[in-house]
C-alpha cells in the first residue's frame, strides 16, 4: 500500500491516467548506482551476481542537468537528481512524509542519501593533497554547507595556507562537479599560481580515469566498491541526499520508497495508481 498519499489541489491540465515518463541516468552514473541500491532497484540472482531492474522503457539523461530540463519540459514525468542541484525549475516529492533537505539528511529522517567523495592513488603530490587538506577543512566544508550539503564532521581544522603551484585533473560525478567547482574557485584564489580542471563524465569514467593517471582525483557520488578500494583511497567530502522531482504541475506530493520502487522497476505505469 502506498503511504502518505497527499496531493495538493489537482490541476486541471494533469491527467492523472496518464503513462509515468520514468527519468533514469545512465550505467555509471553515481546516482543511479546509489538511487537503486537504496531504493531496491538493484537486486541479486541466484548466483550472487547484482541486477538493475530498471524499467527498460526508462528515458536514460547522462548527467543532472539533462534529468532536471527533461523533467521540467514533461508534465508527466520522473526523475532522480543530486538534492544540492535542486531548484525551483521542477517539484522535489516528499518520501514517507519527509522534506529533501540538509536537515532531514543530517537527522535521517530523509532515506534516499549517499556520500559525495574523492578518490585518488596512493601517491598523490604535493598539489593534490593540499588540495584535499582544504575540502576537509573548515574552510572548504564551509563551501560544501553553503551549496545545501551535509559537512563531514562539525569540528574541522582551518586550513592552513602552504605556497603551491601547477595544475590537477579532478575527473567524475556531474552531480559533484557543481561544488567541486566552487571548491576549486575559491582554492585558485588563495593559490594564484595553480589552475584545477574539471571534467564532467560521471562517477564510474572518473574513477577509471584516477586508476590510470589520467586524472589526480575522482569525483564519486555513490559508495566505493571494494575492487575500487583496492586501486584508490576514497574520502567522503559531504554527504547529499538524491531527490525524488516531478514537474510543477504534477499534483502528487509524496511518495513511499515501495512506490518509487514500483515506478522505476515498471510495475506503477500511470500517476492514477499513486493517489
Amino acid at each position: 500500500n502506498s503511504l502518505n498519499k497527499a496531493t495538493s489541489a489537482p490541476s486541471k491540465e494533469f491527467d492523472l491516467n496518464s503513462t509515468i515518463n520514468v527519468v533514469s541516468r545512465e550505467d555509471g552514473s553515481g546516482t543511479r548506482g546509489a538511487f537503486i541500491e537504496i531504493v531496491g532497484i538493484l537486486e541479486k540472482d541466484e548466483e550472487g551476481n547484482e541486477m538493475d531492474n530498471t524499467y527498460e522503457e526508462a528515458i536514460i539523461q547522462n548527467a543532472t542537468d539533462a534529468v532536471m530540463t527533461t523533467t521540467q519540459g514533461d508534465r508527466y514525468a520522473i526523475g532522480y537528481i543530486s538534492l544540492g542541484s535542486l531548484n525551483n525549475t521542477v517539484k522535489a516529492l516528499k518520501i514517507e512524509g519527509v522534506e529533501a533537505n540538509p536537515e532531514n539528511i543530517q537527522n535521517n529522517s530523509y532515506k534516499i542519501a549517499r556520500p559525495f567523495s574523492i578518490a585518488y592513488k596512493e601517491y598523490l603530490d604535493s598539489l593534490g593533497k593540499d588540495f584535499l587538506d582544504f575540502v576537509l577543512s573548515s574552510n572548504g566544508q564551509d563551501i560544501v554547507s553553503n551549496e545545501g550539503y551535509i559537512q563531514t564532521n562539525s569540528s574541522l581544522p582551518e586550513y592552513n595556507k602552504t605556497e603551491q603551484k601547477g595544475r590537477l585533473v579532478i575527473a567524475g560525478s556531474t552531480s559533484v562537479t557543481p561544488v567541486m567547482e566552487k571548491l576549486a574557485e575559491a582554492y585558485e584564489n588563495i593559490h594564484p599560481n595553480t589552475s584545477i580542471e574539471i571534467q564532467s563524465t560521471g562517477s564510474s569514467a572518473g574513477i577509471q580515469a584516477a586508476i590510470e593517471g589520467s586524472a589526480d582525483l575522482a569525483m564519486v557520488s555513490r559508495e566505493l566498491k571494494e575492487s575500487e578500494l583496492k586501486e584508490l583511497t576514497g574520502e567522503i567530502i559531504a554527504i547529499d541526499g538524491i531527490a525524488i522531482i516531478v514537474n510543477k504541475e504534477n499534483p502528487i506530493e509524496d511518495l513511499s520508497l515501495e512506490d518509487i520502487r514500483s515506478i522505476y522497476i515498471g510495475k506503477t505505469t500511470t500517476w492514477s495508481k499513486l493517489t
